[in-house]
């Protein structure tokens, strides 16, 4: 299916696809070999412990890759439109993409130093990825809504819109609910300290996470 895509849209498939395998596989192997609890665990919980550490961590930086090439891409084709529409400015464009290669740069980080390992490099990526994330998919659709009618339809920047929203009210319970939290460890029960705010970190942490999938998504017609 990738391949009959025209254009460069395969890009941001793969890259929807990849990231969306990199947490499923983690998950379920994580799940099955009993390090974690069923019920909503952190991303990086499902990726602290062999053997899913290795699989996290490799799909997790091909991913951070696959998102560099897709902003670069996303980045080169506004330009290429501005030539002839002037709707946004140079510096803004190249602004939301040095946002987002932080992003990625986060990403890396979290794939790298796991969260066990290194705790205060992990968090510090974790932060940066989903932070520059949130800003980078907010400014790209404020720019889609300057880009109407011609490039855009109201219709996906409203759709993008309200994912960037949606990722924006999820992230700052994120960060507080897991400030909140008093131990590092990933093998989380119900009833003991600190777990509901675990709970509600990790819920807002999977939601943030997919909103970041499911823009990405709506790459797709653009890149054609």
């Amino acid at each position: 299916m990738l391949c009959c895509m025209p254009g460069v849209a395969f890009v941001p498939a793969l890259l929807v696809s990849w990231s969306s395998a990199a947490f499923i596989i983690s998950y379920v192997i994580a799940v099955l070999a009993g390090h974690v609890e069923p019920l909503v665990p952190y991303i990086s919980d499902t990726g602290t412990k062999p053997p899913e550490s290795g699989i996290f961590g490799f799909m997790i930086n091909i991913s951070a890759l696959l998102a560099v090439i897709t902003m670069c891409i996303r980045y080169l084709l506004i330009e290429k439109q501005n030539e002839s529409s002037h709707f946004v400015g140079s510096s803004c464009n190249m602004f939301s993409l040095c946002i987002g290669l932080m992003g990625c740069t986060g990403m890396g980080i979290v794939a790298t130093f796991q969260e066990l390992a290194v705790p205060s490099v992990h968090d510090i990526g974790a932060l940066v990825a989903f932070g520059s994330g949130v800003v980078y998919i907010t400014l790209q659709s404020i720019i889609s809504y300057k880009s109407c009618p011609q490039w855009n339809t109201y219709f996906v920047c409203h759709i993008r819109m309200a994912i960037s929203v949606i990722s924006c009210v999820a992230f700052i319970p994120m960060i507080v609910f897991a400030s909140r939290i008093s131990m590092t460890k990933i093998d989380w029960t119900p009833g003991e300290k600190d777990y509901t705010y675990h709970l509600l970190s990790a819920i807002c942490e999977w939601t943030v996470a997919f909103g970041f999938i499911f823009f990405f998504l709506t790459f797709i017609r653009d890149f054609q």
